[in-house]
């Protein structure tokens, strides 16, 4: 029944909600304990071993926090390990990215007119690609390179622009982005798991077996947490830049990314700046402002989506066939271009749209069969589109979207549910 396409939209809504708490307490955490690390201070009578200590209040109480740069002379019995926010992160960020672009991958994974791929061979490379970034980074880290960092960072972002422009040239414009900050996300979990853990587990071994750690695994670890540092808030704008079609329709979405990532960089810059001086440098902020005013002016090159006549020339898919043909699709196909087309076509009419919300396309036919089930969700069982029912969208029509779906998913709903 249709029944499964509303199951299948709040298992997206519940994975995604996972997906969004977890990242909140992964860079939570991560936040404070750079801040943390950065605000150290020397003092007298510190234990052996102890590096730097910090006061801090919250909640009403004192804290009182030691830093050891390789591990204090005896092992706490009780030691918490900062890990699993990462790896649910990802775990989730990994489930939202089959259920969204994997299972949906005809209309939101492939562009035919960038790339004529098969759904298979478009999820063979969306996987594939994360697990080479994270290869390719990994190498460029444990060669001397790891050495100079600075020169490092160069070298991870313009490996992060390639990627970019080479997302951009397979996927829509919307899946670029994404996968742009899976691939990024990859990376920053993948040291947590492969690098940062592992080198922990080393010392906490030597400590407790009586060995003296070898101060080198801390520094291989700060190298990788630093690198976590300055991406996160480019991650953060990848994640949300599927709402945003001036992010991710544009012709020059990869150039975006790019300066995105130039911007999390100034951010951060200021913020460890700040935490280990106390005041950060005031240039930073004209550098965001003018990289953000870049973005917006090339927010504004033509969108790049299907010309309605390349739209036309895919062939429909089973599924979308079925909707085709479905009892009361002739009656939606006059119901949803008169209610919806002005904002959900290739050249928006409604004033102050420049993009096809979320780059939907609702103008012809076929256009209207390959979004079933989005049309379903947003205009027939909920209200939510059209946004404050702007154009006046009845409740018979309302009404004749529910009987055109479930009269397409009465046979094989699950068939549907895996579109």
């Amino acid at each position: 029944m249709s029944d499964i396409a509303i199951m299948w939209d709040w298992i997206g809504f519940a994975v995604r909600w996972l997906h969004l708490i977890t990242a909140m307490a992964w860079i939570g955490a991560s936040f404070y304990f750079v801040a943390l690390d950065l605000g150290l201070k020397k003092a007298p009578n510190m234990p052996v071993g102890a590096h730097g200590e910090e006061w801090q209040v919250h909640g009403g109480g004192f804290y009182h926090i030691q830093k050891y740069l390789v591990a204090p002379e005896n092992m706490p019995e009780h030691l918490i390990w900062h890990k699993w926010q990462s790896y649910m992160t990802w775990v989730s960020g990994a489930a939202l990215l089959m259920i969204v672009y994997w299972a949906g991958a005809e209309l939101y994974l492939i562009d035919l007119s960038k790339a004529d791929l098969s759904v298979f061979q478009a999820i063979l490379i969306s996987a594939g690609s994360l697990t080479i970034g994270w290869i390719c980074y990994d190498f460029l880290c444990k060669s001397g390179l790891g050495e100079r960092p600075t020169f490092l960072m160069v070298l991870l972002f313009v490996l992060l622009v390639v990627m970019a422009w080479g997302y951009n040239q397979i996927f829509t414009g919307r899946a670029a982005l994404l996968h742009l900050g899976a691939f990024t996300a990859t990376i920053m979990t993948a040291n947590v798991f492969f690098i940062i853990m592992p080198n922990q587990r080393i010392v906490v071994k030597d400590l407790k077996e009586g060995r003296t750690p070898d101060a080198k695994y801390g520094k291989i670890a700060k190298l990788r947490s630093t690198h976590n540092n300055y991406l996160t808030l480019p991650v953060i704008f990848l994640m949300l830049s599927n709402h945003y079609p001036l992010a991710f329709a544009t012709e020059y979405n990869w150039l975006i990314a790019a300066l995105v990532f130039l911007m999390g960089v100034t951010i951060r810059h200021y913020f460890n700046t700040m935490h280990a001086t106390g005041k950060g440098p005031h240039w930073t902020w004209l550098a965001t402002a003018l990289l953000f005013v870049a973005i917006m002016w090339l927010s504004t090159a033509p969108l790049m989506q299907d010309t309605t006549e390349a739209a036309e020339a895919r062939p429909l898919t089973a599924t979308e066939q079925r909707f085709a043909s479905a009892e009361g699709f002739e009656e939606i196909s006059n119901i949803i271009p008169g209610r919806c087309a002005m904002c959900h076509t290739r050249e928006p009419l409604y004033e102050g749209i420049r993009r096809a919300p979320k780059g939907l396309l609702l103008e012809t036919p076929s256009d209207i069969a390959r979004a079933a089930r989005e049309i379903y969700i947003q205009a027939g069982v909920s209200n939510a589109m059209p946004p404050a029912n702007v154009s006046f969208m009845e409740e018979e029509e309302r009404r004749a979207i529910i009987r055109w779906y479930r009269n397409a998913t009465s046979d094989d709903p699950l068939e549907v549910a895996a579109q």
